[in-house]
This record gives C-alpha cells, sequence and structure tokens, in this order.
C-alpha cells in the first residue's frame, strides 16, 4: 500500500520543476560532492563500475557525465548475422510482443494506442497497426546509453512533451497510458526490415533525452518535429542517444516484418548487443 501511495503521490508532486532541480544538481562540478553522489549511487543500486570504461568516481567531472558512462565494448558483443536485430539497451523486458491493431500492451490491466504514443499522428500511426512491438525498462543501475537495433536512415525525430512520471514497473501497473502522458522523442528509421521506431521515454527526474544528432535535450510546448537538416546513417549497434537518469526504450515495427527471439518474455534481463529478434524475408 505505502507503494501504491508514492505512484498515486506522482500525480500531485511538480514534475518537472523536480527535474530541472535534480537536473542542475547532476551538473555540479565541486569534486567533494560529486564523487560523494557518485559513490552513495553506486551503493545505493549495486552499479557494476567493472563494466564500465572509466571505473573509478574522480574519473567523472559530474554525476550526469557517469551517468552517461561509456562500456567496455568488449562486453557487449553485437548480434550481426544476416536479418539479426540487436539489443538497444541494457535492461529488462517491460512487454514484448504484438500490436494489436493499434493497442499495445502496457500492463496486466492497460493498453495504449499507437496514435496517442506518436504524438496524434494518424498516418505514422497506421504504419505499425497489427505490428510488433518492445518496451525495455532502463532501471537506475543499468548502462544508459541507447544503440541502433538495425542499420538504418534516420527519416523523421519528432518531440512530443509530456508529463514525467515514474516508468518502473508499480508504476507502470497503476498509472493508466503511462508512456503516452510522459514526455517523449520519436525517432523513426528507414531499415532492412521497413519502418523501424525507436521511442525514447522521458521519465521523473530524468534531466534529458539526447540523441547524437541532437546538440543538446530539447524541450517544447507541442510535438515538434526537430528532424536535422542533414542525413543521418546509423549501423546496427552505433550509438543513436542516452538518458541523463532512466527510463524506457519502445520499439515498433511494421506487420509481418520481424519476429521476436522466444526466449524473451516480460521480466527478462536484457544486454546492448545480444540477439532479440530477426528480420522477416
Amino acid at each position: 500500500m505505502p507503494e501504491k501511495i508514492s505512484v498515486y503521490l506522482q500525480y500531485l508532486v511538480p514534475q518537472h520543476m523536480l527535474t530541472v532541480l535534480m537536473g542542475r544538481l547532476a551538473e555540479i562540478r565541486t569534486p567533494w560532492l560529486k564523487n560523494w553522489m557518485i559513490r552513495r549511487f553506486i551503493r545505493k543500486y549495486h552499479v557494476d563500475m567493472s563494466a564500465a570504461q572509466q571505473e573509478t568516481p574522480e574519473a567523472y567531472p559530474t554525476f550526469n557525465s557517469f551517468f552517461i558512462r561509456q562500456i567496455k565494448p568488449s562486453l557487449r558483443p553485437i548480434a550481426n548475422l544476416k536479418d539479426d536485430i540487436a539489443c538497444p539497451v541494457d535492461g529488462t523486458v517491460a512487454q514484448i510482443g504484438s500490436i494489436n491493431k493499434n493497442q499495445l500492451l502496457q500492463a496486466k490491466n492497460f493498453y495504449f494506442d499507437l496514435e496517442s504514443l506518436l504524438g496524434g499522428d494518424t498516418q505514422l500511426a497506421q504504419t505499425f497497426y497489427d505490428g510488433s512491438f518492445a518496451t525495455l525498462y532502463l532501471a537506475p543501475h543499468n548502462y544508459h546509453r541507447i544503440h541502433m537495433p538495425l542499420s538504418g536512415i534516420l527519416e523523421k525525430s519528432i518531440y512530443i512533451p509530456g508529463k514525467l512520471f515514474s516508468v518502473n514497473r508499480m508504476t507502470s501497473d497503476l498509472i493508466p497510458g503511462l508512456y503516452s502522458r510522459n514526455e517523449r522523442l520519436v525517432t523513426l528509421f528507414n531499415t532492412e526490415a521497413g519502418p523501424m521506431a525507436v521511442i525514447l521515454v522521458g521519465a521523473m527526474i530524468v534531466g534529458g533525452i539526447q540523441t547524437v544528432w541532437m546538440d543538446h535535450a530539447v524541450r517544447v510546448n507541442s510535438a515538434t518535429d526537430i528532424s536535422p537538416d542533414r542525413t543521418i546513417t546509423l549501423k546496427t549497434g552505433d550509438e543513436l542517444g542516452f538518458f541523463k537518469l532512466g527510463s524506457t526504450v519502445i520499439l515498433l515495427f511494421a506487420k509481418d516484418k520481424i519476429t521476436w527471439n522466444p526466449r524473451l518474455g516480460t521480466d527478462s534481463t536484457i544486454q546492448f548487443g545480444q540477439l532479440i529478434g530477426n528480420i522477416v524475408r
């Protein structure tokens, strides 16, 4: 019951103000303070620093730089056989499966729809009717950079403003339309599997969502196309972006274009680079 109360209290707290304040705190460069914050975080969330390229708190100028730390490439081999789809993140599978017309499963009692998730773009939503989706949750201790599941050319990048509810399991089970309510960045790629959407969902105290083609995190008041002026081509495994504090990634594919790895299901632990699916030929 106390956990449920904490979820519902999120309706009352000033989500954006709290997020801005935490974002500023995470950029503090005072050595003793940022080192203390990093060490405390490592202890609380049992972060495995042996996987990081820089293993000590002192190596990071800010808490944010620690949070988006690079991982040792040798620890994450990338699925690279023909038609392989590589996992874009370290984390946990929240949901994975097929889209029922335009309905995606959020939790046992909740569904949400493509139109809402994609900011009301009906034409874009129809691209993924009866397709495939995976919702991947990144916990605080996880590696927080996002990579390409498949090689592709960026077609569109849309920022959609919204709330900043937490995206952990408890919140997902209790707040309807969670992923359609929170702020998010929709990136649409043209791939060998056809259209692929990689959606970066914001959350409480996430200091920003950023991609490799953006100079800084974006926050505007309405759904905005922020596609770059230049052509962006990324290969399987290339970095796409990162979260400054944890959140969720949603993958979308069109109908009959891919199959998911049958070994994966709700609550499966995943790592960047592992095989999560295959292109259907």
